[in-house]
């Protein structure tokens, strides 16, 4: 007989360790499945997780970061597919064959934190961004609902609203999205949404042909989203710019008034802050007068001058965001708080968002939960499943304050003046123009082409040589990337660049 002594509770929550091992006794078989057996090994697991965070330490945060790296290991993509084993087999493989795996993946893929990456609109390495996306990787959220998510939201909220204050609104809504690119159809999906309501449950069929204008040095994602929501990308009007690449208010109206002489009917200004070569601002007040006075939703593409509202003294690049109806903003550019971290800010207060993507699921958005469901944001968004992408800046503007985000932005620029100058000083260097934002154009013109006149030819030839600099400086350390645009080289500036 036993006694109560033999089966004695466990002390402070303890489970008893034969309970955890299910014997061939009190095995649950299913299928051929024992449901209460171990599906992985933690401690092998917990090891892996302990040495391959080691790895990343030492070869990305450490050793990616050090000037005298390789910003990469270029190889053509048929060798590189040799040098990496990417068949998946039908047996795992050891930890230490992962490890060397992940030494792989780290060796030939590019630093993007590296201070010579200047081949992209983000660049360098955010401490505390970092350490906030391990926490949320460890933690695998997903902000649709409070109760799932609630730390992440609270996070957003406060995210959004102080980037709300920046624009110059005293209210407003917004979103975290995944890139700048979904931020704008999400803008113009809005702005279809305010002009002809109907069409989100009745569809396009009865709707009138619309139309809206853009910068023609506008992003390209315009005219994604104007063929994704079916408004069509030849309903998508681009605007003569001037030399430096800014819309020209007078062509903008022009083209409103001649899309209401064709019977179209116009909904949607995108105006550009910061567009992708050039760096130009488009003249939001002016622009914004034109919307006012033809009843237009204005959107301003901030993705890459957003974060110049930051800055006290560059924020003027931005005159007349406060106007806008709707921003995109994406902090991992120009602040650095790591792909992706990307918001959409919407003037609107009155739930125009949700009013436009919501869905209703009842299995998750109920309205009789035991909290305020307004905290539930999912029916704003057209995901489902959405990564809390606003902690990582979050916890960057908590650790280096506004004035440190400020000084980011100032460092940006500065350094860039360095460079312009730097590049007048120099014999075979060619400024396109003067800059106003953080992007860098400019030719480098070889000897041998330095007395040549310009024309067909020359241009021929001096477009090989970009070809040629591209190929050298990604063999060796360190990296030059550029944008090309026939023969222009054009480098965007980031903080890090000194690091």
């Amino acid at each position: 007989m036993s006694s109560d002594s033999d089966h004695q509770c466990p002390v402070d929550g303890a489970v008893d360790q034969q309970e955890m091992i299910p014997s061939k006794k009190n095995a649950v078989l299913v299928d051929g499945v024992v449901l209460n057996g171990p599906t992985t090994d933690a401690k092998a697991g917990e090891k892996f997780v302990e040495e391959a965070c080691r790895l990343i330490m030492e070869e990305v945060v450490l050793k990616a970061t050090d000037v005298n790296e390789k910003v990469c290991e270029w190889r053509p993509p048929e060798q590189l597919k040799q040098l990496l084993d990417l068949e998946m087999r039908d047996s795992g493989e050891p930890p230490h064959r992962l490890l060397e795996l992940c030494r792989d993946v780290i060796r030939y893929s590019v630093k993007t934190n590296h201070p010579r990456f200047f081949n992209q609109l983000y660049a360098g390495l955010d401490y505390y961004s970092l350490v906030a996306r391990f926490m949320t990787e460890a933690l695998n959220p997903s902000v649709y609902t409070y109760e799932v998510s609630p730390v992440f939201l609270l996070v957003e909220e406060a995210v959004l609203k102080k980037m709300i204050e920046f624009i110059g609104w005293k209210e407003g809504d917004g979103i975290f999205n995944p890139g700048g690119s979904v931020s704008n159809m999400y803008a113009m999906n809005l702005a279809r949404y305010k002009y002809c309501p109907d069409i989100k449950e009745k569809g396009l069929s009865g709707s009138p042909r619309l139309i809206l204008f853009t910068s023609a040095e506008c992003h390209y994602s315009m005219k994604k989203a104007a063929s994704f929501l079916g408004i069509g990308t030849e309903n998508v009007c681009f605007v003569e710019t001037d030399g430096r690449g800014k819309m020209i208010p007078e062509e903008l109206e022009k083209q409103v008034w001649q899309a209401r002489k064709e019977g179209a009917a116009p909904f949607l200004v995108c105006a550009t802050s910061g567009t992708t070569v050039l760096g130009a601002f488009d003249p939001l007040d002016e622009i914004a007068d034109i919307c006012e006075r033809h009843g237009l939703w204005l959107h301003v593409d901030a993705s890459w001058g957003g974060s110049a509202l930051m800055s006290r003294k560059h924020r003027k690049l931005l005159h007349g965001i406060h106007r806008a109806d709707s921003v995109a903003w994406n902090p991992h550019k120009m602040l650095m708080a790591g792909i992706q971290c990307c918001a959409l800010l919407v003037k609107d207060k009155s739930d125009l968002l949700k009013k436009c993507y919501c869905a209703k699921a009842s299995y998750l958005f109920q309205q009789d939960k035991f909290y305020d469901v307004s905290y539930d944001t999912g029916d704003k968004s057209i995901q489902c499943s959405r990564r809390p992408d606003a902690f990582k800046f979050w916890m960057t503007w908590k650790a280096l304050g506004t004035s440190g985000l400020e000084e980011r932005v100032n460092r940006a620029l500065a350094l860039s003046r360095y460079l312009v100058d730097e590049i007048k000083k120099r014999e075979g260097f060619k400024l396109l123009l003067e800059p106003e934002y953080a992007n860098i154009c400019f030719w480098y013109i070889p000897p041998s082409l330095r007395e040549m006149e310009e024309g067909p030819e020359f241009w021929a030839k001096l477009n090989l040589v970009l070809q040629l600099i591209d190929h050298e400086n990604v063999c060796a350390p360190p990296t030059l990337g550029a944008w090309k645009k026939t023969s222009l080289l054009v480098l965007s500036i980031n903080p890090t660049i000194f690091g």
